[in-house]
């Protein structure tokens, strides 16, 4: 078996992605996983602590993709304009070639309650890392939770829609559309 190579974590993680898929969370070993990967268990748990965190890897960077841009913003920006540079941020994080990944990730993680758990902690998490990141950029309560709840809210809507059968269009769309409702919702006839 080979050791090491470039790719390796993501050849594991669409290794174990198919191997979920076709035998269940549960049911699917780190070994059946490295074996099918062409590596040893060893090379594995180099990449991944445990085999959820082949469905969870990157948290780091899912959440900065929000927070970066807050932090990168003019000062006196306002807090919609924070969300809205978060939130196109994500759009750029999930481009038509992540679709199908994260179809399939979201029907392993769907299947298996502790997955789900997991997976809600995750955007809990986000929320509070995104309203301790608008507070530092000066928005006061309780206007930085309520934008950092709204931010992760439109989020998981278009996400939600995204990697829904059948639909095609993209991230962004899907972004904006969410925020357009809400903008109807709060400021009615605009």
């Amino acid at each position: 078996m080979a050791r090491w190579q470039p790719g390796t974590r993501e050849r594991l993680q669409s290794t174990a992605l198919r191997l979920f898929a076709e035998q269940g969370f549960d049911e699917t070993t780190v070994a059946q996983i490295a074996a099918a990967a062409d590596v040893t268990e060893r090379t594995f748990f180099r990449h991944f602590a445990d085999k959820p965190e082949v469905l969870f890897a990157g948290q780091t960077d899912f959440t900065a993709m929000f927070t970066t841009p807050v932090e990168q913003a003019p000062d006196g920006t306002p807090a919609f304009d924070l969300v809205r540079r978060a939130l196109d941020s994500a759009a750029d994080f999930f481009p038509e070639h992540r679709r199908s990944w994260s179809r399939s990730r979201q029907a392993v993680i769907d299947a298996v309650p502790a997955l789900e758990e997991r997976e809600l902690g995750k955007l809990a998490n986000l929320k509070v890392r995104l309203g301790d990141t608008l507070r530092a950029h000066g928005i006061d309560e309780p206007l930085a939770t309520i934008a950092a709840e709204t931010a992760v809210t439109v989020f998981h809507l278009a996400f939600t829609q995204w990697i829904a059968e059948p639909e095609e269009r993209d991230f962004r769309t899907l972004v904006e559309e969410r925020l357009a409702a809400l903008t109807a919702l709060v400021h009615p006839g605009h």
